[in-house]
């Protein structure tokens, strides 16, 4: 959901691989969008698409194949996640307050659906999920926080964005579904008094938090630096 940011107009910093492409898609659709169609609805069908994720890899642990709905539910999110703030902007329909509210409280509900469902089913560890979320929702809150101080709103990082970040989940999903051997795969490590089973999408996972810890890290430590120059300390007397 992008409908605004903050209750002034934040700059939308958008460096993703497909930004291009899907800034056309998006325009293309907004265009096309019945009359009857708001930026609510949009959002609506955005969360129907979390809600269709989570089922999607839940059903899974009963047919594989149920991973072709987690990758609908990806594709119904992006349409309804990312065009709501473009069909607001193409009519000129912006409501900054209530969109900033909505835009990130809906987000959060999404991105736990996501999640959630993901550590359900039978491909990724469940404490792994919740890890990812909480790191996940860091960035998030980050995001949120420099919108209001810095009037800059960072929708992608190492050029990967949340669009990206659907399309890495639907073709892990076409290598799960297609191939028996790395669904059945594990890795025996130990842990502690017992031994650690990872799966081949436990270590994808895992590669991504590692990530996403790193980037956290580094994003503090610029925007503290950005920060302490605009706001130094004074000297007593």
């Amino acid at each position: 959901m992008e409908k605004q940011t903050s209750t002034k107009q934040s700059v939308r910093i958008q460096t993703s691989i497909l930004n291009g492409v899907e800034k056309k898609a998006l325009l293309w659709l907004a265009e096309r969008q019945p009359k009857w169609t708001d930026s609510d609805m949009l959002t609506f069908i955005g969360f129907i698409g979390a809600v269709v994720i989570a089922v999607g890899y839940i059903l899974s642990n009963y047919n594989v194949h149920f991973l072709w709905l987690a990758s609908l539910g990806f594709i119904i999110n992006w349409y309804g996640d990312s065009l709501d703030g473009t069909l607001a902007r193409y009519r000129k329909q912006q409501r900054p307050i209530y969109g900033f509210y909505l835009d990130h409280t809906m987000d959060a509900i999404n991105e736990t659906f996501m999640f959630m469902g993901a550590g359900l089913s039978p491909f990724m560890r469940f404490d792994l999920s919740c890890v990812l979320l909480v790191i996940y929702l860091m960035l998030t809150l980050n995001v949120s926080m420099n919108a209001h101080l810095k009037g800059e709103f960072r929708l992608t990082y190492a050029k990967l964005g949340p669009t990206e970040f659907r399309l890495i989940c639907i073709i892990a999903n076409a290598v799960l579904v297609f191939s028996k051997p790395l669904r059945i795969w594990t890795l025996e490590l130990p842990w502690l008094t017992s031994t650690l089973e990872l799966s081949a999408l436990d270590l994808v996972g895992i590669v991504i938090l590692l990530a996403l810890v790193l980037i956290y890290i580094v994003t503090i430590w610029q925007d503290a630096r950005y920060y302490a120059r605009i706001d130094p300390k004074h000297k007593n007397g």
